[in-house]
C-alpha cells in the first residue's frame, strides 16, 4: 500500500469510527442532531412524495458552474428557460418566452417573456432577468463554465421593457431556440459577488421552475417541493427527494426495499438485477449517450503549444485508423453491456436523434478487421519486432500505450480487457491506468498526460454543444484554464463546418452539415465512438402511478433533455403512520455511511469544469 493509500485508509477508519455512534443511534435510539435531516427522508403521511436515487453527487448548485447530469436535471426542475424541448417532438417550444420573432437578416431575435411567470418568492419574471443572466455568461469568465459556448456568437442582449428581450448575434445562429442556459433572478444573483465562488446552496432557492429546492445537504440529498406559483400550474406530486447512494448496487437495493421509487442511468448488470420483481418496472429505451475513446493525437493549448506526453505515433492518422479497425464494437456492446447498447457505426451523436445521426456506410465504414489494421500499420512503416511489438518508423520508440479509465468502474475494466487483447494482435501493448475522477479530468482535458482514454457525453436534441467540445477554442490556456475540450481537436475542416451549421437556418440543410462534422470526426479519429448505451431505468409501480417520458414515445425518465417527466409524474400518497417502507432511519444510516466511505476513498469531487465520462451532461 502506498503512503497516500495508508493515509486514506486510516482516514476512512477514523471517519467510520466517528460515525458509529450516529449509526447506532439511528438504529435504536433517537437520532443525533446531525443525522435528523437524513432521517426525514421518509415520505410524510398524506403527501405524494417521489424519491429518486442517484449515484453521483451535485458538483454545484450554481447553474453557471454545474456540468453533471444530476445538477443539470435539478436546475431544469427549479429554473425556467427561454424555450424547452417539446415532450412529443423534442423541437423547441415556449417556456419563459411565450413567443419570438427574427429580423429579416436573422441577426436579431426578439423574445416576449410571458406575463404570468413568477419567481418562487412572488416577484415577476422579467426580460431584465434573462438579459442579466446572458450578459453574465458573456462577460464573467467564471460564469462560462457550464454553458459558455451558447453565447459566444451573441453581440448584445438587452431588455427593452419588462416583457421584451432582444438578442443580437454576430452572424445567424441556428441553435438560438435551444439555448441551454437557465434563467436566474436578477434581484437575487446580482448581489452574490464572485459567481465562481457562489455555491447557491441556501434554501429555499429562488427559481421559476416547477419545483423549489427546499433543503440541500451536500453529497447527501436534495429535497424539492412543488412550486404552487409555477406558470403551468403546480406539479401533481408534493415533493421530490433526490437521494445520493455510494454505488449503483446500493441504489438498486434501495429500490427493491422501497427506500426509493425511481432510479435511472443504470449499467446493464444493475438493470438486469431488477428482473423478476413484481413491483418494479424495467424501462429500456434508446439512450442519448455515446461512449467513445479519446486518442491523444498531439494535445496543445489554445495558443498551439504542445502539452502532455501522448504517444507520438497517435499523431499519425494511419495509427488511429488501425486502432479503429482493431475494435470489435459489437463484442463490446454484447459482452460489456449485455446487448443493452448499440454498436457505434457512427460518431458522437446517438441514433436516438435520427434527424442529426450520421451512420458510416460503404467505404467510410470501419469494421472489426485485425488483418486490415495490421496491413495499415505495415504499410505505414510500423514494423513488429521479435517480441511482436511494433516500433515507430524511425525505430526509436515502441508502440506501447496507456489506457486511462476511472477507478472502481467495472464496465471500463471490461472494456480495457477487450482492448488489451485486440491491440496486442496488432502489435500495440496496452496498459491500463486507473485514475480518480479529478486526476482523470486533469490529464485528459488540461495537461494531456495520456495516450488513450475512455469518455462519453449525453447529447441534447440539438447536438451543437457536444460538437463544440471538439473546437480549437475549447482547448486549455497555458495556465490550465479552458472551456472543456473533449479531444484537444483543432481541425480547419471541422471548424469550417461548425461555423457553417451555426449560421444555416434551414434545418434539413443544417442537419446535413452536422453529419459531415461527424464524418470528419469518424475518419480523422481524434475520438472513436464504440457504442451507444440504452437508457436503462427502473421504478416502483406500487408508488409511481404515471410518468411521461421525454420524448413521449419510448423516451427517457431521469436524465432526459427536459423537466417534463418529473413535472408530469403522479404517485400514491403516503398512508398515515407510514415510515416509507423502511426507508426512514434505514436510509439515513445507508446514506450517512456512504458519505463517510466516499470521503475516505477520495471520490467526493470538487467543483470543476468537466466531470467524469458517465456523469457529464
Amino acid at each position: 500500500m502506498t503512503r497516500m493509500g495508508a493515509r486514506l485508509a486510516a482516514l476512512g477508519l477514523t471517519l467510520l469510527l466517528a460515525i458509529l455512534p450516529a449509526t447506532q443511534a439511528l438504529a435504536g435510539k433517537a437520532p443525533e442532531p446531525g443525522t435528523q435531516a437524513l432521517a426525514r427522508q421518509a415520505p410524510e403521511p398524506g403527501k405524494k412524495t417521489v424519491r429518486l436515487g442517484v449515484t453521483q453527487a451535485v458538483d454545484s448548485m450554481n447553474p453557471f458552474l454545474a456540468v453533471r447530469i444530476i445538477s443539470s436535471s435539478i436546475h431544469r426542475w427549479m429554473y425556467g428557460f427561454l424555450t424547452v424541448p417539446d415532450p412529443k417532438t423534442l423541437q423547441p417550444s415556449p417556456d419563459l418566452a411565450e413567443s419570438w420573432e427574427t429580423s429579416d437578416d436573422k441577426l436579431t431575435w426578439t423574445f416576449k417573456i410571458r406575463a404570468n411567470a413568477k419567481w418562487s418568492d412572488g416577484k415577476p419574471v422579467t426580460a431584465q432577468d434573462a438579459a442579466w443572466t446572458f450578459n453574465t455568461v458573456m462577460t464573467v469568465d467564471a460564469a462560462k463554465q457550464a454553458n459558455g459556448p451558447a453565447v459566444e456568437n451573441f453581440e448584445s442582449v438587452t431588455a427593452t421593457d419588462d416583457r421584451t428581450l432582444v438578442i443580437k448575434t454576430r452572424k445567424p445562429q441556428a441553435s438560438m431556440l435551444e439555448n441551454p442556459i437557465p434563467i436566474v433572478p436578477k434581484h437575487v444573483w446580482e448581489a452574490v459577488g464572485d459567481i465562481g465562488k457562489f455555491e447557491n446552496d441556501t434554501s429555499p432557492a429562488v427559481g421559476a421552475g416547477p419545483f423549489i429546492v427546499a433543503e440541500y445537504k451536500k453529497d447527501t440529498y436534495v429535497k424539492l417541493k412543488a412550486n404552487p406559483g409555477y406558470w403551468r400550474g403546480a406539479p401533481k406530486i408534493d415533493e421530490l427527494h433526490v437521494l445520493f447512494y455510494e454505488n449503483p448496487e446500493a441504489a438498486n437495493a434501495g429500490l427493491k426495499k422501497g427506500e426509493i421509487d425511481l432510479i435511472g442511468r443504470l449499467a446493464a448488470p444493475q438493470f438486469e438485477a431488477l428482473a423478476g420483481d413484481p413491483n418494479i418496472v424495467q424501462w429500456n429505451t434508446q439512450g442519448r449517450r455515446a461512449v467513445y475513446l479519446q486518442l491523444n493525437h498531439g494535445a496543445q493549448t489554445i495558443d498551439n503549444k504542445p502539452v502532455g506526453d501522448g504517444h507520438p505515433a497517435l499523431k499519425d492518422p494511419k495509427v488511429r485508423q488501425a486502432i479503429h479497425y482493431a475494435i470489435d464494437k459489437k463484442a463490446l456492446a454484447d459482452q460489456v453491456q449485455s446487448g443493452l447498447a448499440v454498436p457505434a457505426d457512427g460518431s458522437i451523436v446517438p441514433p436516438m436523434y435520427q434527424e442529426f445521426f450520421w451512420k458510416a456506410e460503404g467505404d467510410d465504414l470501419v469494421t472489426h478487421d485485425i488483418a486490415k489494421a495490421n496491413e495499415i500499420l505495415d504499410e505505414a512503416g510500423y514494423k513488429k519486432g521479435a517480441d511482436g511489438v511494433r516500433t515507430t518508423p524511425d525505430g526509436k520508440r515502441k508502440l506501447e500505450m496507456r489506457f486511462s479509465i476511472h477507478t472502481d468502474t467495472p464496465v471500463e475494466d471490461k472494456i480495457a480487457q477487450f482492448l488489451t487483447g485486440w491491440f496486442k494482435e496488432i502489435g500495440i501493448p496496452l496498459s491500463t491506468r486507473k485514475l480518480d475522477a479529478n486526476k482523470f479530468t486533469e490529464e485528459t482535458g488540461f495537461t494531456g498526460l495520456f495516450d488513450i482514454a475512455i469518455s462519453g457525453w449525453s447529447v441534447n436534441p440539438d447536438p451543437e454543444e457536444v460538437l463544440a467540445t471538439h473546437l480549437c477554442s475549447r482547448r486549455p490556456t497555458a495556465s490550465g484554464e479552458g472551456g472543456g475540450t473533449e479531444s484537444f481537436y483543432c481541425d480547419p475542416e471541422y471548424e469550417k463546418l461548425y461555423q457553417e451549421q451555426l449560421s444555416e437556418l434551414d434545418r434539413p440543410k443544417r442537419a446535413e452539415i452536422i453529419k459531415l462534422m461527424q464524418k470528419r470526426l469518424y475518419t480523422d479519429a481524434p475520438v472513436i465512438a464504440v457504442y451507444y448505451p440504452n437508457n436503462l431505468e427502473g421504478y416502483r409501480k406500487d408508488r409511481i402511478t404515471s410518468i411521461t417520458p421525454i420524448p413521449e414515445d419510448k423516451g427517457i425518465l431521469y436524465g432526459g433533455s427536459g423537466y417534463w417527466p418529473f413535472y408530469s409524474l403522479d404517485a400514491v400518497a403516503a398512508p398515515a403512520g407510514s415510515t416509507g417502507g423502511g426507508s426512514g432511519t434505514g436510509l439515513a444510516v445507508g446514506v450517512a455511511v456512504a458519505v463517510v466511505l466516499v470521503g475516505a476513498g477520495g471520490f467526493l469531487l470538487v467543483r470543476r469544469r468537466r466531470s467524469v465520462a458517465d456523469e457529464r451532461e
